[in-house]
């Protein structure tokens, strides 16, 4: 298949298997939907999704949220991992929420990408998911399927971000990035992945890729 051709059978592929989609993180606006995302760094949204609630029931806003220690926040979060920084980074970032945006998640990359422990990352899904601003968050499952399917090289997040750009429609990138979410923890998981359940990867993925699958194996010999 052409670039283009796999561009179309990712898409529709995608399209039969999620026609409506769900949000990985639960947050009701995006002051909390910026906080989930900032917690599930290097973590699992399952983890984050059991830690918010007890944190959100005691301060689902900056200015309550100002009124916790950065001790209280860390002493919540701590079963998501990296406690310290982004116990900090809450605490801080409400405290800029305050001061410079009467209490409101700012809705521009500068602007998020400016607040303690966001990054580039964690706005795009911000002004993605909260804003309806088109934009393509890269995580370790993106990343690792557009090297499988031959779109991008897998050199770093930066540039699998650039091919996802160019190759697919702007007008599908927020909907399209949790799709391909979804599929690479059903059908491409980086652990126990299944190539024949795998329809994109084993019809369209890179050759190098595939062949180097356990399944395309048996008894030494190369099926």
């Amino acid at each position: 298949m052409t670039k283009e051709e796999s561009v179309k059978f990712i898409i529709n592929t995608l399209n039969a298997l999620y026609p409506e989609i769900p949000i990985p993180l639960d947050h009701k606006d995006p002051y909390t939907l910026l906080i989930a995302v900032l917690l599930s760094a290097q973590s699992t949204d399952v983890r984050v999704n059991k830690i918010t609630p007890l944190l959100f029931e005691i301060a689902d806003n900056p200015y309550d949220m100002v009124k916790l220690s950065v001790e209280d926040i860390r002493n919540i979060i701590k079963p998501v991992g990296l406690s310290p920084m982004k116990s900090k980074g809450i605490h801080g970032l409400s405290q800029i929420l305050i001061e410079k945006y009467n209490g409101n998640v700012p809705q521009s990359f500068e602007a998020l990408e400016a607040l303690p422990a966001v990054g580039h990352k964690t706005a795009s899904v911000v002004m993605s998911q909260a804003f309806g601003v088109p934009a393509f968050p890269v995580d370790t499952h993106i990343h690792r399927l557009m090297y499988r399917w031959n779109l991008s090289n897998g050199k770093n997040v930066v540039q699998t971000e650039k091919d996802a750009k160019r190759l697919f429609p702007r007008e599908i990138w927020n909907d399209l990035h949790l799709q391909i979410i979804w599929y690479g923890r059903q059908y491409s998981p980086a652990r126990g992945w299944d190539l024949d359940k795998d329809i994109i990867t084993k019809t369209i993925g890179r050759k190098s890729v595939i062949d180097a699958h356990p399944q395309s194996f048996s008894n030494g010999k190369k099926l």
